[in-house]
């Protein structure tokens, strides 16, 4: 069975919003065997909404919709949808009646707006909505399924998962897709890609997609099998042999971002850890933080972007800084011990770099940055180029830095 998701709402094609719905039927979908195919955004135009269902219908066996089912004129999703599906609308006066008793319980009479969410595609299911006065529905059309949901994404997704799931999953049969994300930090795609696609080219299933981030690539295993353990099989037969094209490069299997990994480790180890930043001014001391019971490894964060905060707050001698100058191996190397120092923590990290738009020169360009690692792991050194823009750049870094802490705690080469 193959599916099309329409996001509907003028609000989804500004800045101001985004479509989180889709992403998450998507997932959800796949672990029943149901491919989307499809998506679409859909402003709040009559004409575009019908076409849009119109395609939908031609080309998918599901066809699912958020939004637009509110009492508003702008609310068009129901008048499209029966439109596009060549039937009419009928009103259940049941529902109408349970909503004036619900505006009631409030203390309020219900505006007659609301009466046209009581409306139903011809041969259509209405279902109830415990958590907003817009109800789902669901209609079977030359045996293909529409399901219209509501939009906000506390309404929607209980709706799905209790009501239109079950259906689903009964209609796709016995088959079970699963994913796993092999997450890789340090290495760009094309590195990866060098690696691994000599072994992923080798499977049909499962099948496998390549992403890169900044700072980051995943490798996406998809199997399709009878049941969850013969397609776990099916994913295990690939990320072993993965594994070994990458030794070490794999920081997460199951889920977990590097600043979790990361502080895992330190966690585990008992080892608590000082940081000192510049270019990225404390985001890699706010992705450790992240992580629950961060105090029990994170000992102190410095941000001492200036030359006078790395000589005053971390004892960075101010004559090293004038010889080789703020963006350099002495003055990374000296920033993590003086971290390391002035925290009496086991571990110290240090940033330094030029994040741009300015302040790059012929050999220090823009995109330079020196990591350091100091302390009971041993002295630990790299100087990286990165591409893109001051964002990128940062992200990067950061990125970089707990790839490095992840080698160094894990005792793996930092080549």
């Amino acid at each position: 069975m193959k599916a099309e998701i329409l996001a509907l709402g003028s609000e989804l094609l500004t800045p101001l919003r985004q479509d989180t719905n889709a992403l998450w039927l998507t997932d959800r979908l796949l672990e029943i065997g149901i491919e989307t195919v499809a998506r679409q955004t859909i402003a709040d135009d009559r004409d575009a909404l019908v076409r849009g269902f119109r395609v939908a219908l031609q080309r998918a066996d599901v066809v699912i919709a958020t939004g637009g089912l509110g009492p508003t004129e702008d609310d068009l999703t129901r008048e499209a949808a029966a439109e596009a599906a060549g039937r009419g609308l009928r009103r259940d006066e049941a529902y109408v009646e349970f909503l004036r008793d619900r505006f009631a319980g409030f203390g309020r009479v219900m505006p007659e707006v609301n009466a046209k969410q009581g409306d139903v595609i011809e041969g259509g299911t209405l279902v109830k909505n415990p958590r907003g006065t817009a109800p789902a529905q669901w209609v079977e059309l030359d045996g293909r399924l529409l399901f219209l949901l509501p939009g906000p994404p506390h309404e929607m997704k209980p709706l799905f998962e209790g009501e239109f799931l079950p259906l689903l999953r009964a209609r796709a049969g016995q088959r079970v897709v699963k994913t796993r994300v092999l997450r890789i930090a340090g290495m760009g795609e094309s590195d990866v890609e060098q690696k691994a696609a000599p072994v992923y080219t080798r499977f049909a299933n499962p099948r496998t997609t390549i992403l890169g981030a900044a700072g980051q690539v995943e490798l996406h295993l998809v199997a399709e099998a009878a049941d969850d353990a013969a397609a776990e099989a099916l994913i295990e037969s690939l990320a072993a042999p993965l594994r070994e094209a990458l030794p070490g490069r794999i920081y997460s299997e199951d889920g977990r971002e590097l600043p979790a990994v990361v502080a895992d480790l330190l966690a585990e180890r008992g080892l608590k850890l000082a940081v000192a930043e510049s270019c990225t001014a404390g985001m890699l001391c706010a992705a450790l933080s992240d992580a629950p019971g961060a105090s029990r490894f994170l000992e102190r964060g410095f941000v001492t972007y200036s030359n006078a905060a790395k000589v005053d707050e971390l004892g960075v001698d101010a004559a090293l800084i004038e010889a080789r100058g703020a963006v350099s191996e002495e003055v990374a190397r000296a920033m993590a011990r003086g971290a390391l120092r002035v925290a009496g923590a086991d571990l110290g990290v240090a940033v330094t770099g030029v994040a741009g738009p300015d302040g790059g020169s012929a050999d220090k360009p823009v995109g330079s940055v020196h990591l350091a690692i100091a302390g009971a792991l041993g002295e630990h050194h790299r100087l990286a180029r990165f591409p893109g823009d001051r964002s990128r750049v940062r992200t990067q870094s950061v990125r970089l830095a707990l790839e490095l802490l992840r080698r160094a705690l894990l005792g793996l080469s930092q080549g």
